[in-house]
């Protein structure tokens, strides 16, 4: 998965609630230079929509689809929480920012899931002690 670098993974991270955490997967889409400002606002937006937890302690924050504009370039967070942080009465362990041009967010999305749809997978990622390891999961699923 091309759109993950070392640099976009945070460890060990603690949040009070889903807005810091979003917060958070946000501004590392922003500091990659991946989404403006904006976008973390759309994902702040799109959660209050609909809560953007998918099951297996994961939740996928992402902007609406007016904030299109907001993507410079298609990129993935991925925030490893390992105490949990709340998600609409669901404790999310792993949360993983994206942002896709044009409808690259739908093959993310597509991906995602069917790593995270293994519980043992989200177990490894959030157990994982350095980046790499992290990386190096998302690669050998995707391959």
């Amino acid at each position: 998965m091309p759109f993950i670098q070392t640099e976009m993974i945070r460890l060990n991270q603690t949040f009070s609630t889903s807005a810091e955490a979003i917060d958070a997967a946000g501004a590392v889409l922003h500091a990659a230079g991946c989404v403006s400002p904006a976008y973390i606002e759309a994902m702040h937006e799109r959660q209050a929509l609909s809560n953007v937890y998918i099951g297996n302690h994961v939740a996928i924050p992402h902007g609406t689809e007016e904030a299109k504009s907001a993507v410079q370039k298609t990129g993935i967070s991925i925030i490893q929480v390992p105490d949990g942080v709340d998600f609409g009465g669901q404790t999310a362990k792993l949360v993983i920012g994206i942002a896709g041009v044009n409808d690259e967010h739908l093959d993310l999305l597509s991906q995602i899931a069917v790593i995270c749809s293994d519980e043992d997978n989200v177990e490894r990622l959030v157990r994982a002690e350095t980046k790499e390891e992290i990386l190096s999961l998302f690669m050998e699923e995707v391959a």
